[in-house]
């Protein structure tokens, strides 16, 4: 019975890293191998994963949920620099270098994530070198991520932060149809992301219902007209 119990979770492990870009296109065997050096763990939202500094046990997998990863200034202000979920995998940087994580990461619902362990992913680095290119991949991509991120926090107000995260969830930035888009976090944690605080953000959203931009509803935000907010984009951008 338990050879039966552990070649399910790995069948279910197998099934989760074929949902990961990361692992995209590997065969059976290889995802088999990974699963032999991956480790389940559930969390309750609030928990943490782990705290800048920690020593890096290896990167992890969004099973369920959502991660937020994060910073924390001198100024004990947070940070967010990405929410990962379902899929996404992070924190594979550890792999390379033998600092500690380089931030906090704490989940922001029930969540289950996996870990696999750094030691037993190395060696299997080892015998599978097309699996370091799709790693060096999959950090190009956070990299680009946090590059926009940082344009978005040195560049811009809040009032363009949020209208530049509206639009790039819009299908199409040029019609003139609504478009809403539910929140799957709080707003405190949307602000967090937009480097702004709640107060902030709200205040913000009130200014773009007063111009008709926007309307609010719970965790439903309703872009009015996607064109009309481009227009404002560009005013504020200067273009």
């Amino acid at each position: 019975m338990s050879s039966l119990l552990a070649e399910y979770k790995q069948a279910a492990l197998a099934n989760t890293f074929r949902g990961c870009r990361l692992f995209a296109g590997l065969g059976a065997p290889d995802l088999k191998a990974i699963a032999e050096v991956t480790l389940a763990k559930s969390l309750e939202k609030g928990d943490y994963l782990f705290h800048e500094g920690e020593s890096a046990r290896g990167f992890y997998i969004v099973q369920r949920g959502a991660v937020n990863v994060h910073r924390v200034n001198a100024a004990g202000k947070e940070q967010v620099i990405r929410i990962f979920r379902t899929g996404e995998s992070f924190a594979e940087a550890c792999l390379a270098t033998p600092a500690g994580y380089p931030a906090d990461a704490r989940a922001v619902e029930p969540s289950q994530v996996l870990l696999v362990e750094k030691s037993g992913f190395l060696s299997l680095l080892q015998r599978q070198p097309d699996l370091a290119l799709r790693m060096l991949a999959s950090m190009s991509v956070h990299l680009r991520t946090l590059l926009g991120q940082l344009e978005d926090l040195t560049l811009k107000d809040v009032e363009t932060r949020l209208a530049n995260w509206l639009l790039k969830r819009c299908p199409d930035t040029a019609s003139a149809q609504q478009v809403t888009i539910e929140l799957s976090t709080t707003k405190r944690v949307l602000a967090a992301e937009l480097g702004t605080v709640s107060e902030t953000l709200s205040r913000t959203l009130a200014k773009l219902r007063e111009q008709g931009l926007v309307m609010t509803r719970g965790k439903a935000l309703t872009v009015c007209s996607p064109a009309a907010l481009a227009e404002l984009l560009r005013r504020n951008l200067g273009e």
